[in-house]
């Protein structure tokens, strides 16, 4: 069942995500690095009941996943991951990741409070061992 939710989750947010929203990547030293930004309510009430998520027309949702970009099929793995959001006036959110496996999978999941069209600018620490990599992006999000 939870490998369903995790699915039609996924899925919900690569078909329902606007092109401005969808999927992104970047190669940072050996980790190939997914990460999107969208709004909650685009994932389904299910899957965020079983994932303890809050749908609300005034929350963000972060969704990072990290590959070893040298390993033969690009296996998930399992770092460590922090971050921060601020928004152009400076005013800055520690990110709450929370880990979700299922299968090889491995997905870091946090949330965010916003305004209508409010951009931030993401700043993430990604660790595992010695190795550190800094992933950073910016996102505006809308009320829908």
């Amino acid at each position: 069942m939870r490998k369903y939710l995790l699915f039609s989750f996924v899925s919900s947010l690569l078909l329902f995500a606007f092109p401005s929203q969808a999927e992104q990547k970047v190669l940072l030293g050996d980790y190939e690095v997914h990460y999107m930004a969208l709004n909650s309510t685009f994932i389904p009430a299910e899957v965020a009941k079983v994932y303890q998520l809050e749908r609300s027309r005034y929350k963000g949702l972060i969704n990072i996943t990290v590959l070893d970009a040298k390993a033969k099929g690009k296996p998930a793995l399992a770092v460590k991951i922090s971050g921060t959001a601020q928004n152009l006036i400076g005013n800055q959110n520690q990110l709450e990741f929370q880990e979700v496996r299922e299968g090889d999978s491995v997905y870091y999941l946090a949330q965010l409070r916003f305004s209508n069209e409010e951009t931030f600018r993401f700043e993430i620490l990604i660790s595992e061992g010695p190795k550190q990599q800094r992933l950073k992006f910016n996102h505006k999000f809308y009320v829908e």
